[in-house]
């Protein structure tokens, strides 16, 4: 059906906006065959941003012709058949690269546009799609990665996900929307969703209607990160399982025909949510709805940041379900060919990936765990992997991304690792390393975030630094990190974290976690020691 694009006669409208009016995004897809036969070159350069529509971006240097894709994974939930569709793709253009994203995407590298098309089919064949994985459209919906098979999640939502998810696959409708539009669907009571990051979140609720308790969900607006974050807001509806996507479909259209298209660094929803408050966007949600109830209660328990290292019973008697840390979330096409043997030979051969860059395999009998666990795969990726590299996430960095500073996921790895041989600190600490302020590591939420900047040295020279923020949680609504003054250059960035966590691990209480730590001490306990540190190195810098 078609809608009426109220904004075309702006006269402040972006470029981007205007270029979107001439074009839809999605229409991409009918110029890719004539480009994978013609060669990069046959390629306008007033075309590349659309390629966003098809889960691609240019890598850097963009001239060079290499794509990098991202393909949606609702949920994280992956068969055999799927994965290893995308081992495949990976090992035969990929270079072999296969990333888990904080999207629970996958992601791949170096693909040039002639070889596109059969990817296309491939993905296609086992009900994959990277249509929407960036761009200004609906991208991949986060959810909970143990559904249907999770104790601690108030009932299952895989259906729920997979009619949102397809009905805003290809749908012109909503695919000329202000900015990205990213929207969990979750009822774990652990968060393991990260609801209060997302534009939109569907999050575990119980109500009593008419003297019956309904479970559903609550609805949250207007989270996002990027250089000005927003955690989202609860609006006053219970929302029932099967009013799901009505729901998804009122907010979206709220967004697409009320969200800003003047500024683009103001047009995402978390932006709109802010200026009306959540009240005027309910009554504008029921214009479109109808009357809805009012919220009901929320079971949620204590947040698990989308970590499930172990061996953990299903609700299905008798099996079993068992996380892996993935170091940064960086697998070869061999390492996955390999998980999905093992999964097959002992379970199902589903493979699910984490918001947290990691991976689990399920439908494991109780009796077939010991012997998947000696697999010599599970040397490296580990039920019981190091505190730091367990707890490390990092975006793609300069290595890939254009919009990189600084070298990110390398590096993130081998701070961690050598923290963990360094130190030993009884609770976790979660670090998030990011290489520019978009946030594709998720930083605002870490425990310590790492933000790439470029500084001079002392030679007046430019090199790699970084900024350090403290005390980020989504436990009990969340509350963002908080930037300690003075940029750290890379080469000494392991030593500073070391300095941190000893002072950490000698003043903190037994048990203590790293936010509480914060919320107890404040920041400028660890300001002076970051102090120390640059002080003791002041010599490098010229800032």
């Amino acid at each position: 059906m078609a809608y009426t694009k109220h904004w075309s006669n702006n006269e402040k409208l972006n470029k981007s906006e205007i270029a979107k009016l001439e074009k839809d995004g999605l229409k991409i897809y009918e110029d890719i065959p004539h480009y994978a036969k013609n060669g990069f070159s046959s390629i306008p350069k007033d075309q590349w941003d659309l390629f966003k529509w098809a889960g691609l971006y240019l890598q850097k240097p963009k001239e060079a012709g290499y794509f990098m894709m991202r393909v949606n994974v609702p949920s994280g939930i992956l068969t055999k058949e799927q994965a290893n569709i995308l081992a495949g793709i990976a090992k035969d253009y990929g270079r072999g690269i296969f990333d888990i994203t904080t999207r629970q995407a996958i992601q791949f590298h170096w693909l040039t546009i002639e070889e596109i098309p059969d990817i296309f089919t491939r993905l296609e064949s086992v009900g994959l799609s990277s249509a929407g994985a960036c761009g200004d459209i609906t991208r991949n919906i986060v959810g909970n990665p143990i559904a249907g098979i999770d104790p601690d999640e108030l009932f299952d939502t895989r259906d729920i996900v997979k009619e949102v998810y397809e009905y805003f696959q290809f749908n012109e409708e909503f695919s000329n929307l202000p900015r990205k539009y990213k929207m969990s669907i979750s009822t774990n009571l652990h968060n393991a969703a990260n609801a209060e990051i997302n534009c939109v979140s569907f999050t575990p609720a119980e109500k009593n209607i008419d003297g019956e308790v309904k479970q559903g969900f609550h609805l949250k607006v207007g989270g996002g990160l990027s250089a000005k974050p927003f955690l989202a807001e609860t609006v006053d509806i219970f929302v029932e399982k099967e009013q799901v996507l009505q729901i998804a479909i009122a907010v979206t259209t709220i967004f697409r025909d009320y969200g800003y298209r003047d500024k683009r660094h103001r047009a995402r929803l978390k932006f709109l949510i802010a200026d009306w408050g959540v009240e005027k966007f309910k009554e504008k949600l029921e214009e479109y709805t109808g009357e809805l109830p009012s919220k009901g209660v929320e079971p949620v328990k204590k947040w698990n940041a989308g970590y499930f290292y172990g061996v953990h019973d299903q609700k299905q008697s008798g099996l079993k379900f068992i996380g892996f840390n993935v170091p940064v979330g960086r697998l070869t096409a061999d390492e996955v060919f390999e998980l999905v043997r093992i999964s097959d030979q002992y379970g199902q051969g589903e493979i699910r990936t984490c918001n947290s860059q990691n991976l689990i395999i399920p439908h494991i009998p109780e009796e077939h765990v010991e012997s998947l666990l000696a697999e010599p795969i599970f040397n490296r990726i580990t039920v019981n992997p190091n505190s730091f590299i367990g707890h490390s996430v990092s975006c793609t960095g300069i290595q890939f991304c254009n919009l990189a500073l600084v070298e990110t996921k390398e590096r993130m790895r081998q701070i961690a690792e050598e923290l963990d041989r360094r130190l030993t600190v009884d609770v976790p600490v979660r670090m998030h390393m990011i290489g520019c302020p978009n946030s594709c590591g998720q930083r605002q939420i870490a425990d310590i975030g790492l933000q790439g900047v470029m500084v001079r040295n002392k030679n007046k020279e430019m090199e790699e630094a970084y900024e350090v923020y403290v005390g980020g949680t989504l436990e009990s609504g969340g509350e963002f990190n908080k930037k300690l003054k003075g940029k750290v250059p890379a080469n000494f960035l392991t030593d500073t974290l070391e300095h941190l966590l000893h002072f950490f691990n000698k003043e903190k209480m037994a048990g203590e976690n790293f936010y509480t730590f914060v919320q107890r001490n404040g920041t400028q306990s660890l300001q002076d020691q970051l102090n120390i540190v640059l002080e003791n190195h002041k010599d490098g810098l010229s800032i």
